[in-house]
């Protein structure tokens, strides 16, 4: 729909299940070219990154740019600044 974004959590799966950004979905950092399926009709599409401090979804970030994505976005302070801030989570 026009004005959505999807989350992708780089972080791995053990991660991703004591708690994410609502709505997000999870692919590992390491995953993303193998999951490239389920993700490629987002390459015209917001997407907004993350991972525990930057790292990882900086690498994210390189490798689906690499693949033609066009609008991506890396959250500011990532996981770490989100629980620093008490914002929610879904586990």
């Amino acid at each position: 729909a026009a004005g959505t974004i999807t989350i992708i959590d780089v972080r791995s799966a053990g991660e991703y299940s004591k708690g994410h950004v609502p709505g997000a979905i999870s692919i590992p950092h390491d995953k993303i070219s193998n999951q490239l399926e389920q993700i490629k009709h987002l390459k015209d599409q917001p997407v907004l990154l993350y991972c525990r401090s930057g790292r990882r979804a900086d690498m994210a970030e390189t490798t689906l740019s690499e693949l033609g994505f066009s609008q991506l976005y890396h959250l500011q302070g990532d996981m770490m600044e989100w629980d620093k801030n008490q914002l929610p989570v879904e586990k």
